[in-house]
């Protein structure tokens, strides 16, 4: 599934979402993130010895919403942790493109999950 116009702009438009990720205990973890999406891979970058970074780690699935009223939309995938400089760097660039430039930060890893499945209200995804 492919995001319309719409989709696309609600996408580019400052916001927040969650991610959830699976808890040891099989709870789910939710966190506010700010994140990207391009070409169907997803980054949200974080501190090395979060939580969400551990869950990710031992179960790979992640979900992030964005929400806005009734607009929304969620993207399933799997998720993989990256430590390196240049993907932590491309990363904080998707990052900052989108938000702001983060402060520096020695434990910054970065999530990139590959989206295998999105959901959204009407109006945001192609049907």
């Amino acid at each position: 599934m492919q995001l319309t116009p719409d989709g696309r702009q609600f996408l580019d438009d400052y916001h927040l979402a969650t991610l959830s990720t699976l808890a040891a205990d099989g709870t789910i973890h939710a966190v506010p993130v700010g994140f990207t999406l391009v070409d169907g891979v997803a980054r949200v970058i974080t501190r090395r010895g979060s939580v969400k970074v551990r869950n990710i780690r031992e179960r790979r699935h992640a979900t992030i919403s964005q929400v806005d009223g009734g607009r929304w939309f969620t993207l399933v995938g799997e998720g993989v942790v990256l430590e390196d400089a240049e993907s932590v760097a491309e990363a904080v660039a998707l990052y900052a493109g989108r938000y702001r430039q983060p402060q520096p930060n020695p434990e910054r890893v970065a999530i990139r999950i590959e989206v295998h499945r999105m959901l959204g209200s009407a109006g945001i995804l192609e049907r």
